[in-house]
């Protein structure tokens, strides 16, 4: 019998796990190539995992909202099986145990790479958990001793940062070395588990007499905020601010605006101006498109610049314009709409979110004039700009200094300070004012 494991995709350089939110077939329904198998989510889409194969599903290992490693055998799928050749009494999306005689399927990179770092060990410990715990000076033989409260026992978030504030209180300390087991017949004692005295959670009596509503997080607001919290705590964040005169790009756009939806079928916003200036700054400064790699900065040569979108449900995501130095205003503006609908109508899909080297905000779609963007990483930098707004400017003419009324707006970008230091920051920042201010207001469309 030929079987084929369906594994969990791996849907971005900086994704390791997924969540799985629907299971759409159970154990002896058929199955086509490319057919919809299951929905799963990350940090930053939700996608649906087609079959690689046409047969027929014979077990299910995972069940719904479990987290998967990439790479996991989370299904298996048989070429010959016959429809409804399962077990009648197979439950519908729950995992079906494997056999103590079938081989372990070989874990994927990613999670070996955890498990070396284990010491060998069997447990699994997120990006985060280990990125916590090496900032904090925590051996993998003490996070070993830490009682998880997640899946299976493992140790989220929640446990490393209590058992971080526990350590500092002095409640509990770093676990000697066992000393030599004595000669003697009798086993020794197991040594005693370290425990966490951690804070009593807040009850429902804490807000007694308080007009407030509790609000539970949604998945998507519990993933961003994850991503927000190790991004900071992976790159030291500095922000640089400067400002631009966009009366020439706001004239030209309101001249066009008409001509140019005739003519192309799209409307064109200041976002792929923006980003055509992004791109530009970028090339006389390619430092600021790369990441890190522990020592090894990785300098990127395709140009994939990440614009933040807004979700219906208020969150946001960061769809990706891929090689965008290789399209025209026209191509921007073209992806751009596609990309800003389909996040709107949730119709994204997972390689839209992928491949990302830089990333621009829109602020001033809000109503800000300003912000200090949190780096998406691996990225380096990210680049918000404010809202427009008109203000009395003093202009230089060969006849002297003059007020005049220009639409002005901030520009803030920040950077990893371990890679870009102030004078590229700077500079770079500096570089996308000037391409937007030097904006030919005579252009064809």
């Amino acid at each position: 019998m030929s079987t084929i494991d369906l594994v969990m995709p791996k849907m971005g350089e900086s994704i390791m796990e997924a969540t799985i939110l629907k299971w759409h077939k159970k154990p002896g329904d058929f199955v086509k190539m490319d057919e919809t198998v299951l929905e799963i989510a990350t940090d930053k889409v939700d996608s649906e995992v087609p079959s690689t194969a046409e047969g027929v599903i014979t077990e299910i290992l995972f069940k719904e909202n479990d987290v998967v490693a990439v790479g996991k055998v989370i299904a298996r799928i048989s070429a010959d099986a016959q429809v409804g050749a399962a077990p009648a009494s197979a439950p519908s999306p729950a995992p079906t145990p494997v056999p103590a005689s079938a081989p372990t399927p070989a874990p994927a990179a990613p999670v070996a790479s955890h498990q070396a770092a284990n010491g060998g060990g069997n447990k699994f410990y997120s990006p985060l958990v280990l990125n916590i715990a090496s900032s904090e000076g925590i051996a993998m033989s003490e996070l070993e001793n830490i009682q998880g409260t997640g899946n299976e026992g493992r140790v989220t978030k929640k446990d490393i940062l209590q058992y971080v504030a526990a350590k500092k209180s002095g409640v509990v300390s770093t676990p000697a070395a066992a000393p030599a087991p004595a000669q003697s017949s009798a086993p020794a004692p197991a040594p005693a588990p370290v425990v966490v005295e951690s804070p009593a959670p807040a009850s429902a009596n804490t807000y007694a007499g308080s007009n407030v509503e509790i609000i539970e997080m949604d998945r998507m607001r519990k993933l961003i905020a994850d991503h927000m919290v190790k991004s900071k705590a992976t790159s030291p964040h500095v922000t640089s601010f400067t400002e631009a005169d966009v009366t020439t790009i706001v004239n030209w756009r309101n001249k066009v605006k008409n001509a140019f939806e005739k003519k192309y079928g799209e409307k064109i916003t200041f976002t792929p101006i923006f980003i055509e200036a992004i791109v530009n700054a970028i090339k006389k400064y390619p430092m600021i498109n790369c990441s890190l790699d522990g020592n090894q900065i990785i300098v990127k040569k395709d140009l994939n610049i990440g614009m933040a979108a807004a979700l219906p449900s208020g969150n946001l995501i960061v769809p990706v314009i891929k090689n965008a130095d290789t399209k025209n205003l026209y191509g921007l503006t073209k992806e751009v709409n596609a990309l800003a609908n389909n996040a709107r109508n949730n119709k994204l899909k997972p390689d839209d979110t992928q491949g990302g080297t830089f990333t621009m905000t829109n602020v001033g779609t809000f109503g800000s004039l300003m912000g200090t963007p949190i780096i998406n990483q691996p990225q380096v930098a990210i680049l918000a700009v404010g809202a427009i707004k008109k203000r009395p400017m003093v202009l230089e003419t060969p006849q002297g200094d003059v007020i005049a009324i220009r639409h002005m707006m901030y520009l803030s970008l920040s950077y990893d300070h371990r890679i870009v230091d102030g004078s590229l920051g700077a500079s770079f920042l500096t570089e996308v004012a000037n391409e937007l201010e030097r904006f030919d207001g005579s252009r064809e469309i």
